[in-house]
């Protein structure tokens, strides 16, 4: 993970989505250091960077993904409970889109995580923060119902 410079409970992430074959959205999970839990990449805010570029470079550190974030704006906020050392702090995530370019061969935190890409409504299957599921869902178009 990137150096901390905490704000408070505040996170950055992407959702890193691209075109698949079938002509679908797709977007990559990864899973999570300590639980084995399929997230998306996101962090702390870091000093001289805005929250975009800072979400961004997480998405370099935790999945190799180069690419261009869509929008000024956050596709949408969610919340979860980060397990530290010494307790749990509620953290709201604000979500950018980052279209991928490419995933690396190499980067920061390979040998930690799994990555994978899913189709959309998989995806929101699988993260476990019901927000981030809708999030997912109202970017591809799909209904969880």
């Amino acid at each position: 993970m990137a150096k901390q410079e905490a704000k408070g409970d505040i996170q950055y992430a992407v959702l890193p989505w691209r075109i698949g074959a079938g002509g679908k959205r797709e977007i990559m999970l990864l899973t999570s250091r300590e639980t084995r839990r399929w997230v998306i990449p996101k962090g702390w805010p870091m000093k001289g960077k805005k929250p975009a570029q800072a979400a961004a470079q997480e998405a370099y550190e935790e999945a190799g993904l180069i690419g261009e974030i869509v929008g000024k704006r956050p596709i949408g906020t969610y919340h979860y409970s980060k397990r530290t050392k010494h307790s749990d702090v509620l953290c709201e995530v604000r979500v950018y889109l980052l279209r991928v370019e490419q995933q690396l061969e190499d980067w920061p935190e390979k040998q930690q995580r799994f990555t994978a890409w899913f189709d959309a409504t998989k995806a929101a299957e699988l993260v476990d923060e019901g927000a981030l599921a809708l999030i997912i869902a109202s970017f591809a178009g799909i209904s969880l119902v």
